[in-house]
């Protein structure tokens, strides 16, 4: 990052965040999507592969910005 000319805080501070998000102590999993939505949780690939073949993503809605 810092070839991008990031501030060492702000490389000190993604390099904190990241690390306590993705340490594992964030991995257990709860029955919160059972009791909120009363089914269980989905694999998120299956989520994106059932929502993409219905439709719910068109790359062409989504303008692409010249480099």
């Amino acid at each position: 990052m810092t070839e991008y000319r990031v501030p060492a805080d702000e490389i000190s501070l993604l390099d904190y965040l990241f690390g306590a998000l993705l340490d594992g102590r964030n991995s257990a999993t709860t029955d919160g999507v059972r009791r909120a939505l009363g089914r269980e949780a989905k694999d998120f690939g299956e989520y994106v592969g059932e929502t993409a073949a219905a439709g719910g993503w068109s790359m062409e809605e989504v303008p692409v910005p010249a480099c």
